[in-house]
């Protein structure tokens, strides 16, 4: 047998050899470095035997794949340990995830675990660690596979099996064994234990089987792991930055925004958060208006009817928030996108009137439930700053252009680097594939056009057309999706919408789908994270704090910021009886960016002396020219809220 290498060189094999034996017969590094092996692209175990003209990769520790192969092992040892010190306790599942691992647990009656438990469970984790127990598959009949667990008191696996059974028609199950421990598990893992070389117990949260409310509460242990202590280390380190931007502690301290439990999932708007709020919503507005939209307003509760002719009835309905008015169903918006068709319905409209471009930063409602939501980043109540565009065909290139022009005009103010993904058909999806094949390619050719790169998610399109998506890296490095371009030509044909073209027939238009901020709670969350709560100046609710030195200069502080407002400058007066020392400290600590104190000499020459919100002292500077040095920050053409 043969396989062909990634540089299209083909290895020749006895029948039957494993992953290990082409790592081995390739060379004696690459076999002690290999963890596993991908063919035809899937990762499998080195012990797997190797299908006959398959392509095949080594992968090691520099592998893209390397991290979640050994979290995947990571979290098998973490049960392993868990199993030993808590004996009784049930497992469910423990997969790899973005930046670590988890496992699912059920414990005893009376048997509780916390952060404080993480020691005892670590120092046993590395006993098995240290032992580089070797992971071993086997495939067994599922009958054998249901004995086994049924015997040793698994319920959430015999479940987990007997949903193969009936989903899939399974009739062998892989089970992988670890030391003392066995799993069931579709794998791949590493060869031993001993490759996982630096791991973390985080946090403990609970967890519904399966994600219902009316099944069992588990106990949920989240962990990392890498392959070296000095990623581990750097990892902990981003970990703790971003615990101190957690945008709802900042979100208190600098006033910001609340939450209660009176309204589970939706943000109370403080003072200085809804001007940032009021910030964002402006600069969109002045955007959208230099780019030709027309802003409207939509009702918030609709028929039922719309969501069905709009597909949302079936593909959405389970987070909608429905109730009924006489004895009519009704449902509250979770997005704008039908109550905009319907709006362009109501109004012939001619092949000159095209492109209408609606925007509208739109009130939705979605039900998320409790376990899931987080902060400002996961709502049940936000505001999206989306827009839909009707369009003639030969319009529809441009438009898309335009879109993403718009987007990185957008995002270059605020810093970010963008990278973006092509989404298509999903295996649920409304419309015909010619109607899908039209729309990739126009989404495709438009990027191809300007040159930019993007990387294809399959299948993750929505269900009635694909979407470019818009992915920003933040100061730690994170990864956050948030805007969107979605090509559209299934809406206009489930809403009837017409155009009269210049033949005097009716035609049928197309329809973009935007949205660049996302929901402007959740940038906002973003925001105060990237910046760590220091906003730059032009975003900021207080751009300046006046200082007075004494008590006889607090009617001067007055005049200078009532000044200051006169110049378009946001400022406020902190003329407590505290020493100017402490004040400078806590203007420092709620991140103004200026801090200008007023004294003798100040009021005399009508200036104030500037400090720099993490910098010091920049010197005195007059009134008027500090006002200019505060409105040269903002984004060019763009003069803030009016």
């Amino acid at each position: 047998m043969h396989v062909t290498l990634p540089d299209a060189t083909e290895l020749q094999l006895d029948d039957g050899a494993t992953g290990a034996d082409a790592a081995a017969a390739i060379g004696a590094g690459l076999a002690r470095a290999a963890l596993a092996v991908k063919v035809d692209g899937r990762v499998r175990d080195l012990a797997a035997p190797l299908p006959d003209s398959a392509g095949l990769e080594v992968v090691t520790a520099r592998s893209p794949e390397a991290l979640e192969l050994i979290r995947h092992d990571a979290a098998h040892v973490l049960a392993t340990a868990v199993l030993e010190l808590y004996p009784g306790v049930r497992i469910s599942i423990g997969p790899p995830i973005q930046d670590g691992f988890y496992y699912d647990f059920e414990f005893p009656p009376g048997v509780t675990i916390s952060e404080a438990d993480f020691p005892r469970i670590e120092a046993k984790m590395a006993e098995h660690i240290k032992a580089a127990e070797p992971f071993v598959r086997e495939d067994v009949p599922v009958g054998q596979a249901l004995e086994r667990f049924v015997r040793a008191d698994q319920p959430y696996k015999v479940e987990l099996i007997e949903d193969l059974i009936r989903n899939e028609g399974v009739e062998t199950v892989s089970l992988y064994t670890n030391g003392p421990f066995t799993d069931l598990c579709r794998g791949p893992h590493a060869p031993t234990t001993k490759t996982i070389k630096a791991y973390k117990l985080q946090s403990v949260a609970g967890a519904y089987w399966r994600g219902d409310a009316n099944r069992t509460m588990l106990t949920r242990v989240y962990g990392t792991a890498f392959l070296s202590k000095e990623d581990l280390e750097t990892h902990l380190e981003r970990l703790e930055q971003a615990r101190a931007r957690d945008h709802r502690k900042l979100g208190r301290e600098l006033g910001l925004f609340e939450f209660s439990e009176v309204s589970p999932g939706m943000a109370f708007w403080l003072p200085r958060g809804t001007f940032l709020w009021n910030e964002l919503v402006a600069l969109t507005r002045h955007m959208n208006a230099e780019r030709g939209y027309t802003e409207v307003k939509t009702p918030q509760l609709y028929d039922s009817q719309l969501w069905k002719t709009s597909g949302h009835w079936d593909k959405y309905r389970e987070n909608m928030f429905i109730t009924e008015a006489e004895d009519r169903q009704m449902a509250l918006k979770p997005m704008n996108c039908p109550g905009h068709c319907h709006l362009y319905s109501m109004h012939p409209h001619s092949y000159r009137d095209l492109p209408i471009r609606f925007s509208e930063p739109g009130l939705l409602h979605r039900y998320e439930p409790s376990g899931t939501l987080h902060g400002l980043l996961r709502v049940r109540h936000f505001v999206q700053d989306d827009a839909h565009i009707f369009c003639r065909d030969d319009q529809i290139f441009d438009e898309v252009i335009g879109c993403i022009e718009q987007a990185f005009a957008t995002y270059a103010i605020f810093g970010f680097d963008v990278k973006l993904e092509l989404s298509t058909r999903p295996d649920e999806r409304v419309g015909s594939d010619e109607l899908w094949d039209r729309a990739e390619g126009i989404l495709r050719d438009a990027l191809e056009s300007r040159e930019l790169g993007f990387d294809v998610n399959e299948g993750d399109g929505a269900f009635y057309g694909p979407k470019i998506d818009f992915h920003l890296t933040d100061s730690l490095g994170r990864s956050w999706q948030l805007g969107t371009v979605q090509m559209d030509f299934n809406f206009p044909e489930r809403f009837g919408l017409e155009y009269q073209g210049a033949d005097n027939a009716a035609h049928r238009p197309a329809m973009i789908h935007r949205a660049i901020l996302g929901s402007f709670e959740r940038f906002i969350g973003l925001l105060i994270e990237h910046y760590a709560g220091e906003f730059p100046v032009w975003l900021a609710p207080v751009q300046g704090i006046v200082l007075p030195i004494s008590d006889r200069h607090a009617e001067a502080a007055a005049a200078t910021r009532d000044a200051l407002h006169a110049l378009g400058v946001r400022a406020e007066v902190d003329d407590r009886s505290e020493s100017i020392g402490r004040r400078i400290r806590d203007a420092e600590l709620q991140k103004i960016p200026y801090m200008l104190v007023v004294g003798d000499r100040e009021i005399e020459e009508g200036s104030v002396a500037v400090r720099r919100h993490g910098e010091g002292d920049l010197g005195s500077e007059l009134i008027e020219a500090f006002a200019r040095r505060v409105t040269d920050e903002r984004p060019i053409g763009y003069t803030g809220q009016r």
